[in-house]
């Protein structure tokens, strides 16, 4: 099967994959503000037309049309108009974290538990079929997106990440692992990895990497799973404490007594 590295962005090949269930606008709107949050698309890119948008997701041009009105209410998105107009990405950092934010304290932690365990269940069987049915083309592949990767910034990090799932994916040789892989990606990527926001989990995202590689060449199945498990493991403990600094900080804030003009 074709495998996405070097051809294929997988990153933005996930955002612009079919979505599941019924096209609401509200599904196609989550799918790109996650990825504008992520940082897979980036500040000032321009987004495909309409009509590309519609058909690449598999939605109507109403609902594809609806989505955008509502990012650019949000501003998410501008859009310009003439021969070099369309809908361009409007990223700002502030806002964008503070979505996310929003979007951590809105999900429960039994919730986000099952969300790490779904995705460590899709992840690490990839892994474990990819380390008995990888080539030596396949190996050069992961090894080029590793050496390749971008960790000066959180969103390419996650990009990183995202590139490297899918290839090692696509290196099982299970359509149904790739596809559901990319469908996790859209639904939980942006949420699971915020820790990519500090350098020290960037660091250890690409260590996480070099070990899963190493066990995919060694023929070690079991060790190449256990290793992505314990990535992912790393990203979800970050997530049950950062909701718990940012609760504490929100308790902190309530408690804090008006002063006498802001209570008049």
């Amino acid at each position: 099967m074709p495998h996405a590295t070097g051809r294929v962005d997988a990153a933005r090949a996930v955002v612009f994959s079919p979505l599941d269930g019924t096209g609401r606008a509200e599904l196609v709107e989550q799918r790109l503000t996650d990825a504008i949050v992520s940082g897979v698309l980036r500040d000032g890119e321009r987004l495909p037309s309409e009509s590309d948008l519609s058909r690449s997701l598999g939605v109507a041009l109403v609902t594809a049309r609806e989505a955008l009105e509502v990012m650019r209410d949000k501003g998410l998105v501008r859009t310009r108009r003439g021969r070099d107009g369309g809908s361009f990405v409007t990223f700002d950092r502030e806002t964008a974290a503070r979505m996310l934010e929003r979007r951590l304290r809105e999900i429960s932690r039994i919730e986000l538990r099952d969300l790490a365990l779904h995705v460590s269940a899709i992840a690490g069987t990839a892994a474990e079929t990819a380390a008995n049915r990888a080539s030596d083309d396949d190996l050069e592949n992961l090894d080029r997106i590793a050496a390749g990767a971008d960790l000066e910034t959180a969103g390419g990090a996650r990009r990183a990440v995202s590139r490297f799932q899918l290839e090692v994916a696509a290196v099982s040789q299970s359509p149904r692992l790739v596809h559901e892989e990319m469908r996790l990606q859209s639904e939980a990527g942006p949420l699971l990895w915020m820790c990519l926001r500090e350098q020290e989990y960037r660091d250890r995202s690409a260590l996480a990497r070099t070990r899963i590689i190493e066990a995919i060449r060694d023929v070690a199945p079991e060790a190449a799973r256990a290793a992505t498990i314990a990535h992912i493991d790393g990203a979800f403990e970050w997530l049950v404490d950062e909701r718990a600094r940012i609760d504490a900080l929100a308790q902190d804030e309530a408690s804090v007594p008006l002063s006498p003009e802001e209570g008049s």
